[in-house]
Formats: C-alpha cells, structure tokens, sequence
C-alpha cells in the first residue's frame, strides 16, 4: 500500500489562518486595553475639574439665595407689612368707636402726645388708594418696618400735629418694601386731596406743591413753615418725605400740602372719602 502524504499548498492555508486568527486575537486585546485606559481618563479627572464642579455647585446656590431673598424684600415683607397696618388701622378705627373723642360729643379730652410707635391717625390718599396708619417717630423697626407712616414727632424733629393751630405735620414712610405705602406719592399734582383721620376729627389737605429730590441731611423741608415748598407764613401744613430714587436711600422726595377743611368725626367723612 502506497501512502498519501499531504499536500503543501493545504499546509500552507492552514498556516496563514492561525496567524490571521492570533493578529485578530492580539489587535482585539490592543484595543481593549487602549479603550480602558480612555474610559478611565475622566473618571480621574484631576483637580481642576473637581473645582470647576464645586465652583459651579455654588454659583447656583448663592444664585438661589439672593432669588430668595430678592422675593423676601419685594413681596413677602410687604405681605407682612400690610397684614400688620391693616390690623393696626383696624385697631385704631374700633378703640375709637368704644372711646369717642370730643368730635362724638362724648366730651373725652383730646389726646396730643403718644409714645414712640404708638399709632394715633389713619393717612388716606386717595387717588393712589393709600389707607394706612401714622404712628409716633419714624423708627423703621417699630413703624416704618411695620408698613406704617410715621411722624416726626421726637426730639429737634418735632413737627405738629394736625388738631394744632398752626404748624406742620411731618410723615415718612418707605417708597420700597415693607408695604411701601409712598410708593406713589410722585403721582400726586396740586389739588389732590390728602385725609388725615384721628379720634376727634377729619383733617384734609390739599397738595399744593413737591420737591422730587433732596438730601437727607435737608430738614428744614419739615420747618413750621417748610423751605421750598412755596408757603412763606405759617398756616396748617403736611409734609410727606420718603427715599429717592426707588430701591435706593440717596435722597428724599418730598410732598406738600395744606389744610383746607377740618371736621369732627361726628360729621362723617369728608367728600374727598366720600365713595364715588
């Protein structure tokens, strides 16, 4: 019997196919091993990117905080304030009706002096649809805070009252925030109508003049006979001052106006309260 022995070219196949399969084989590990080494690469990341994570981490926050506290300031503590003059306004209006002054007839002693914060007078603007109580001083944690008007009633800033009779009856109040009740008070022209009410009487004025911006320091915009606002003897006034421009306490704004009728509270509101 004669043996058959293999042909070359049949080796030859063989051969080049193990060879392809192990370049295959080794090509496949290359690569596994370079794509696991650029997986790994961010997971390293380095401290550079940390920082840039954390840096922008906190801008958010202090972002979120300031958006927080920009709502507080521009609506939430004029929630308060309003909740807290309207009670105060209430407050006022049913102690008088229980102790009537001297306008009811009931002969009670009128009162002209009261304590630091204690309110005593409600302020109507009406044509900027302003209700709000006047308190002693102008304190912005015991009235001005509170969303209440105050007056300058203490110390050299003494001004008068509105039963007095002559002198000037000086409020401040906040133009920003806190119930800003002088939000407005740039709308106002000569002859709109301003009503102070109290236990014995209804006060209304007239507003006759303004001065859209003076410094702080200028009080004798408060005189008995206020500088600038065009009166030149005494009589029976009201100044209102508040901040200048808005959302700033550079200067002060300042409404003028005077008495032109004063009645007892048993009359009724005057006609500039009346409805319409």
């Amino acid at each position: 019997m004669t043996a058959v022995a293999p042909s070359a070219p049949t080796e030859g196949r063989a051969a080049r196919r193990r060879a392809a399969q192990e370049a295959a084989k080794r090509a496949a590990r290359h690569s596994r091993r370079r794509g696991g080494r650029r997986r790994r690469r961010p997971a390293s990341g380095g401290p550079v990117v940390i920082a840039s994570r954390l840096g922008g981490e906190l801008f958010i926050t202090l972002g979120l905080v300031m958006l927080l506290f920009v709502a507080y300031q521009l609506w939430y503590t004029n929630l308060l304030a309003e909740r807290t003059a309207n009670g105060a306004a209430g407050s006022l209006q049913q102690t008088w009706r229980q102790d009537p002054g001297p306008g009811s007839g009931a002969g009670a002693p009128p009162v002209s002096a009261f304590e630091p914060g204690q309110g005593f007078a409600i302020l109507y603007i009406p044509k900027l649809d302003v209700k709000v109580p006047v308190a002693e001083g102008i304190s912005k944690p015991k009235v001005l805070d509170k969303g209440m008007v105050g007056h300058y009633g203490e110390g050299a800033l003494k001004t008068a009252m509105p039963a007095d009779p002559q002198g000037n009856f000086a409020l401040a109040g906040h133009r920003n925030t806190h119930g800003e009740p002088f939000r407005y008070i740039n709308r106002l022209v000569p002859g709109d109508p301003v009503v102070v009410e109290t236990r014995d009487a209804y006060y209304t004025y007239e507003m006759t003049s303004a001065l859209a911006q003076t410094p702080p320091t200028n009080v004798s915009v408060i005189k008995p006979v206020p500088e600038g606002s065009g009166f030149t003897a005494p009589g029976r006034y009201i100044t209102l001052t508040t901040c200048t421009p808005e959302f700033t306490s550079t200067y002060r704004m300042i409404v003028w106006g005077r008495m032109i009728d004063e009645r007892p509270r048993s009359q009724g509101p005057p006609p500039a309260l009346a409805s319409p």
